[in-house]
């Protein structure tokens, strides 16, 4: 499990380096859909915001609700992996979404969706 710092950077460069691609693709790629590609970044943003502001979560029991301190941390470090762990998986099914959009937006792809 990752501290929160390093997983708020780690947010904020996947989603730069996609914001990035995007940006690329649109003046690079001949045909691509601009609008699309637009609407993407700005998907890209929200992501990236919604995603650091639940980056931050509290425990909260102290450890007087507990027969131990080991008990406590213990029961700290389950809802902390549990709720990292969510957050990932969040985090990835919107990276997916976005990365979908984005071949969306290439040319020749409608003729692939028809398929």
């Amino acid at each position: 499990m990752a501290d929160k710092r390093t997983l708020k950077k780690q947010i904020r460069f996947v989603c730069g380096d996609l914001a990035a691609e995007c940006s690329m693709a649109r003046h690079i790629i001949p045909g691509i859909d601009r609008e699309k590609m637009a609407d993407v970044i700005r998907k890209i943003a929200e992501l990236q915001t919604t995603s650091l502001a639940r980056a931050t979560f509290a425990f909260d029991k102290t450890p007087a609700d507990f027969a131990s301190l080991r008990e406590f941390k213990a029961a700290r470090h389950a809802y902390y992996k549990a709720a990292y762990d969510q957050l990932k998986e969040q985090f990835n099914n919107e990276v997916e979404k976005i990365v979908h959009m984005m071949n969306a937006a290439l040319p020749g792809r409608e003729a692939a969706k028809a398929e």
